[in-house]
């Protein structure tokens, strides 16, 4: 079988969008279709669901898993050849949502291993999920679950999560708020499936409320503009407090004994691991959170 058509038959069966899919690979749709269509020529059967909306058949997951090992094993044999050929300390693929709360670990791991390459990929927990059945990263860190066949997880840090409010505004001279105190209140916050935004639902669905959103957003760190501009509330975690600039927004704690976030780094086949992986892993799980 051809690689580059399982490459991207991967890609559509991640996206189950063809149009989406052809726009990451940078190839035209009717190519695409037809790379596919030869794919399952070739095995003689369909691997997806054409009506309506593109989906994976049973079939296609079946051989979706394969796929994901088989050139996750191909990428780790080129990667050992490339450590042995070229020496040297190798390289790590570190993934994750923000990486706000890792300057200080990668700072600290380059200082003492500057030979080694360092690749960082934002992504969304869903898609570090299929990067790591794939072996497309070493190591993920997220602050949300991150559930793939063989992945072991570490929580690493939990850090409170406060409550931003515009300048002046009436909880601004508040220690602490409960959920009922801010039910009318209007929020800026990120679109659903990032931390913030399930947090924020968590939150007002724990006691039986919904949140009041005026504007929802793809940037974190946009929305703290936003509440500085007196458009809303938001929610961020203890280390925006102290990298976030000087805007007259003030910080109110949440009177709820869940309202923090959780830091888990993930990573898959401990064999396969990579050593610079390793010391990276051993770099973010011993770092001292508190003085990131």
């Amino acid at each position: 079988m051809d690689l580059n058509a399982l490459h991207q038959f991967l890609t559509v069966a991640r996206e189950e969008h063809l149009s989406r899919a052809a726009a990451q690979l940078r190839v035209a749709q009717p190519s695409l279709s037809r790379t596919i269509a030869r794919l399952e020529a070739e095995l003689g059967t369909p691997l997806f669901h054409r009506a309506g909306r593109l989906r994976l058949n049973a079939t296609g997951t079946l051989f979706r898993d394969y796929v994901e090992r088989a050139l996750g094993e191909l990428e780790a044999g080129r990667r050992a050849v490339a450590e042995a050929v070229e020496g040297g300390g190798g390289s790590v693929r570190l993934a994750s949502e923000t990486f706000l709360p890792l300057t200080g670990p990668i700072a600290a791991f380059k200082a003492a291993h500057p030979e080694v390459e360092v690749r960082l990929l934002q992504m969304a927990p869903h898609e570090m999920e299929q990067a790591l059945r794939a072996e497309e990263v070493d190591l993920c860190l997220a602050s949300q679950p991150v559930s793939a066949p063989r992945i072991t997880s570490a929580v690493v840090h939990v850090e409170q999560v406060w409550l931003a409010t515009p300048p002046g505004h009436r909880f601004g001279g508040e220690q602490s708020v409960t959920v009922e105190d801010i039910a009318s209140e209007p929020f800026v916050i990120t679109r659903p499936g990032q931390w913030q935004r399930r947090l924020l639902d968590w939150l007002f669905a724990d006691r039986n409320l919904e949140p009041r959103i005026v504007c929802e957003i793809d940037e974190p760190a946009a929305t703290y503009t936003l509440v500085g501009a007196g458009l809303g509330l938001s929610l961020f975690p203890q280390i925006a407090r102290f990298t976030f600039p000087e805007s007259g927004v003030t910080w109110v704690a949440v009177d709820h004994p869940h309202c923090n976030r959780t830091l888990s780094l993930h990573w898959g086949n401990e064999d396969r691991l990579p050593a610079a992986a390793r010391l990276l892993r051993t770099q973010i799980t011993d770092w001292n959170w508190n003085e990131t």
